[in-house]
């Protein structure tokens, strides 16, 4: 089983608000996922990103791929993991 941390769809119309998760690569977007781990809310001033990074690295190193949409929101925290 091969393992995506990335972003699943929540909300209403025109106000999403987003979930990160990691989920098998065959499971749909908004399907079942393994584990919750952290949230992104791009609908306010500045966008309000939640991370787990003790489990996010725990994930990392059982060899999950963060998708380029997850990579940049880590980027944009700060996030370093340690095998990113």
């Amino acid at each position: 089983m091969s393992v995506r941390i990335r972003l699943t769809r929540k909300g209403t119309k025109k106000k999403p608000f987003y979930r990160i998760v990691a989920a098998d690569v065959e499971a749909p977007r908004d399907g079942k996922f393994l584990e919750a781990l952290g949230t992104y809310n791009p609908m306010i001033e500045p966008a309000l990103i939640t991370l787990k990074e003790d489990r996010i690295n725990y994930w990392l190193g059982e060899g999950a791929k963060p998708s380029t949409t997850v990579q940049s929101l880590f980027k944009s925290q700060g996030f370093t993991a340690a095998s990113a």
